[in-house]
Parts: C-alpha cells; structure tokens; sequence
C-alpha cells in the first residue's frame, strides 16, 4: 500500500520530475552527440625496444652468452627507470627544437609510461595531437638510442645498442570512462532532482485528495461520496 502511494505521488505530479530531467537532458546530450571521437583521450602509440652495452665499449676477458642476456636485462631495467623520469622528458624537448613541424609541442600535454618484461622495455607515449605525437616517437626512438651514454657510466661513454622492435600504430585514446558517463550522470541527478521536488511538492500540499490522506492523520471517514 505504501509503495502504491508513493507512485500516485509520482503520478499526479509528474511533471516536476519531468522539467529537471528533460533540462539536464537538453543541456547534455547535444555535446554527447557532437563530441569528437578523441575528445579528452588524445592519441597513444607503444615503443618495444631491447637494449644493450655495446660489447667494444667496454671489453670483457670473460663471460659467455648468458652474461650478455643478463647485461641486456639489467641495461632494459636501467632505461625504464630513466623513460619515467624528467630528464628524459627533456631530452625529448631538445630534440623536437630542431625538428621543422614541432614548434606547437607542449611538454606538460606529454604522457610517458614505460615498463619491461626482462630484456624487451615498452613506452607509452600519449598526446592530444596525432602528427606531433609521430614526431615524439621519433624524437624518443633518437634519444633512446644517441643519448643514454650521458646518464648511464657504466656504458663506457658510448650509447647502448638500442634496437626498435616494433612501434604500434597511432591510435585515438578513448575518453576517460568518467567522461563517457557523465552525461548520463548529470541525466540521473536531474531525474533525482525531479523526485525530490514531487516529494516536497506533496508533503507541502495542503489539499486532501484520497481517503487514505485523511486516515493518515488518525482521522476516521465515515462514508465517502464516488466520483461517479
């Protein structure tokens, strides 16, 4: 019975619930439908890389294959460390300022992530433009294998042999999936709005409409008269 009258509420004063809905519907759904497919994603690409010291750099009277794997692995961990930090950021910075095309490159719009499993390193690079992220893939494929040298001593002061095993193609970023579903957040706050605006509308109403509005109160009705 409780939930019947809560519909009637609903019922009779359906259109308070209707306007706070149908306004944060009307406000939403046109940037829903009209969002462009990269909008707050941007654009993302994967480097797969090895890494290793270049063997004339530093001679070795011993050591076998095995040697060189584990000197491979420990080189990929030292790099990943490097790709998260600043320096290499900046590296990649110096060497956009001497590419043609790269004038508009904010470094604070970057992304950069990077992890490995053993010998083979992975960067994410992440970025709200398609064509210059192209130009700071390549700009970090140069700087990953002409600059490590300067941070890394015990590379001999030559570069590590960095060889490129694959870059994935550039690719739109999905919208973060708060922002896919805010609108229809926004929606359902509306629609809450609207419930609470009946309810108030009817706990302020005076008028008594029902039998059961008169035995709430503790009343008794005698007899009622059919609205037909």
């Amino acid at each position: 019975m409780e939930l019947l009258h809560v519909l009637r509420i609903f019922l009779r004063r359906w259109w308070l619930i209707a306007i706070p809905t149908l306004i944060a519907a009307a406000v939403t759904l046109p940037a829903l439908f009209n969002r462009a497919p990269t909008a707050g994603g941007g654009f993302s690409t994967l480097i797969n890389y090895s890494a290793a010291q270049s063997l004339e750099a530093i001679p070795r009277t011993e050591g076998d294959y095995q040697d060189i794997w584990l000197s491979s692995e420990l080189t990929v961990n030292a790099f990943t460390d490097w790709v998260r930090g600043s320096r290499f950021k900046d590296e990649i910075g110096a060497a956009l300022s001497e590419t043609a095309g790269a004038e508009a490159y904010d470094p604070a719009l970057l992304g950069i992530s990077a992890d490995n499993e053993r010998s083979v390193g992975r960067i994410y690079l992440s970025y709200p433009d398609a064509d210059l992220l192209a130009l700071i893939a390549a700009a970090a494929i140069d700087v990953l294998q002409t600059r490590s040298q300067d941070y890394f001593a015990q590379l001999g002061g030559t570069p590590a042999d960095v060889t490129i095993l694959d870059q994935s193609p550039i690719t739109a970023v999905p919208p973060p999936i708060t922002d896919r579903f805010s609108p229809f957040l926004r929606i359902g706050l509306g629609l809450v709005a609207g419930i609470g605006l009946a309810l108030l509308a009817h706990y302020l109403d005076p008028a008594v409409r029902r039998r059961e509005d008169i035995e709430s109160v503790g009343l008794v009705v005698l007899g009622s008269i059919p609205r037909r």
